[in-house]
């Protein structure tokens, strides 16, 4: 063990300490008391924000699924079951038209009905163009939304209709076979127009000014810090909800939410590379695939340079991905030369959609300082620098220094300087174009591959990278459109579109994201999903039953 690793562990672990006996000396409101049915769980970065019309990132729909119910939720297959929806859409003009009963039970944190008129109100609320929300677009299949959007037609033009307080009419444009699911994604949530009036710009901004109409609600959020829920006595099920509280602790540092899960501080944290040896053989590492794909983006609008696709394809085949996720990652991850996601999708014939996919991003370091080569006499130059935006967790620290030196190594002559920041900053610098190149991800917001290769089409708030091609957009087009009732051209067609897509290399595929966790095998019933926000934690429970350490029953004394 080199002195540098010693002192970080050292350091860690102190850390852990000091917080555990701070928590400790806050009795039993600690974040840390696991007293009863409490589930702590440490995040490594922090939500943005409670208001369903500004949410962009994952561990924020995470947090939407405990606290927020739509018309339909995710079950542990991902398909959508009835929520405040009392059953599946009655269906009329060739499937363009859905007629939707709510349940007469479900109520607001603050004892308010859930009506038809909420969901109305809300999704009018996502694409007026005054509220700036990044995910608009995904409402664009309901008539009349994208012109809304766009400021060409009114607010009230949208193809939504409280008939009356339990009965919702929703007009689409075409009909979508995915339609259940997508209803299910955050963007599509309700919102309580009292609450949003009264509080205004403030609206989900703290817990006290959001109200909530899911198996939790908030109770106290301390910003890059810690985030405390509660369970929802106001909740239409209830009964079925078996936690009392869950406790999100945020620390970046995943060593350090080792320690306290050593300490038996918290429930379920995040671990680095190095530790999942260590791990190895206690019965609460847990390692899975997620649906996400990560890649670096490259900013034309930035970087002229990138507006060069030899100089793109050479970044894209320069790094050595399966050293990254063997390596560096440790945690499950897969390399990724696509980019949507594996095991998310299933084609017409049965079989994995990106198996169809094709791509010349392998790492191939012998063709990148080709294509470098290309590019360097097309630009007319041989020096180039940009800044490569991550995420401040000592992982992502690690992470990007290996992107870096493989960079440079396999192409001479290219500098790239590290910036790290608040997940939160990342993100709002990638949607604001405010970058040069930037390690992003994605995941799947309904069942379908054009959640992925949407984002990429000319104009789609998500690419801000100055790339676009009117081929693609149609091809995607098509795909949403007039291939809607013709499964097999349809996947052919996308298919084709992403292939085309990879050629251009607009991004540089890297990985697609693996976890290694310390899960407490008291912890049980909780749903992991590869759609939407990571957990569903209205059916979990701690059984006091099973020995922590072992993973057992407890033997009787």
């Amino acid at each position: 063990m080199n002195m540098k690793y010693k002192f970080t562990k050292i350091v860690a672990f102190l850390i852990a300490i000091l917080l555990v006996l701070t928590a400790c000396g806050n009795g039993k409101t600690s974040t840390y008391n696991g007293d009863g049915q409490v589930l702590r769980k440490v995040l490594s970065q922090d939500m943005t924000t409670f208001d369903t019309a500004h949410a962009t990132d994952n561990v924020t729909f995470d947090v939407f699924n405990q606290v927020y119910e739509g018309l339909y939720t995710l079950d542990k297959n991902d398909q959508a079951i009835p929520a405040i929806a009392e059953g599946k859409p009655k269906k009329s003009d060739g499937g363009k038209t859905l007629t939707i009963k709510l349940r007469k039970d479900a109520k607001w944190s603050n004892g308010d009905k859930v009506t038809a008129n909420d969901f109305v109100y809300a999704w009018k609320r996502v694409l007026n163009p005054k509220t700036a929300s990044e995910y608009a677009y995904i409402m664009y299949d309901i008539k009349n939304a994208e012109d809304i959007n766009m400021g060409k037609k009114k607010v009230d033009d949208l193809g939504v209709k409280a008939v009356n307080d339990h009965t919702l009419k929703i007009q689409l444009t075409k009909p979508i076979p995915y339609i259940n699911e997508l209803l299910a994604f955050g963007t599509f949530l309700p919102q309580n127009p009292k609450a949003v009036k009264k509080y205004g710009d403030k609206y989900g901004t703290t817990p006290e000014k959001t109200v909530f109409n899911g198996p939790f609600k908030v109770k106290q959020w301390s910003p890059e810090d810690k985030l405390l829920m509660v369970k929802n006595n106001n909740y239409w099920d209830k009964k079925k909800v078996h936690l009392s509280k869950v406790n999100y602790k945020i620390i970046k540092d995943s060593q350090s939410g080792a320690s306290l899960y050593d300490t038996g501080s918290v429930d379920d944290t995040a671990i680095t590379s190095e530790q999942v040896d260590k791990y190895k053989d206690s019965p609460a590492l847990k390692k899975r695939l997620l649906a996400f794909t990560w890649f670096i983006k490259m900013n034309e609008k930035k970087v002229p340079e990138f507006k060069n696709k030899d100089f793109r394809l050479a970044i894209a085949q320069a790094i050595n991905k399966k050293e990254y996720v063997n390596d560096v990652l440790n945690n499950g991850s897969k390399t990724m030369d696509k980019f949507t996601a594996r095991e998310t999708f299933l084609s017409p014939d049965g079989k994995d959609y990106s198996d169809g996919v094709k791509s010349k991003l392998q790492y191939n370091p012998q063709q990148a300082r080709e294509h470098f080569e290309k590019a360097k006499k097309e630009l007319g130059k041989d020096k180039f620098e940009f800044t490569l935006n991550t995420n401040e967790t000592p992982s992502d620290k690690v992470g990007s220094e290996y992107l870096k030196s493989q960079i440079q190594k396999n192409l001479p002559g290219v500098t790239v300087k590290i910036k790290q920041m608040p997940g939160k900053q990342r993100i709002s610098a990638e949607l604001s174009g405010n970058y040069e190149t930037t390690l992003s991800g994605w995941g799947p917001d309904y069942a379908d591959p054009l959640t992925f290769l949407n984002i990429m089409t000319t104009g789609n708030s998500q690419n801000n990278t100055g790339w676009g091609s009117k081929k693609y957009d149609e091809m995607v087009k098509d795909a949403n459109g007039k291939l809607l009732k013709k499964p097999e051209e349809r996947d052919k067609t996308l298919k084709e579109a992403e292939t085309y897509y990879l050629s251009e290399a607009p991004v540089a595929p890297i990985f697609q994201q693996g976890q290694a966790h310390l899960t407490n095998p008291q912890v049980k019933g909780i749903i992991y999903h590869k759609i939407g926000g990571d957990t569903t934690l209205k059916g979990a429970y701690i059984d006091k039953s099973i020995n922590r350490k072992t993973g057992k029953k407890k033997k009787d004394n």
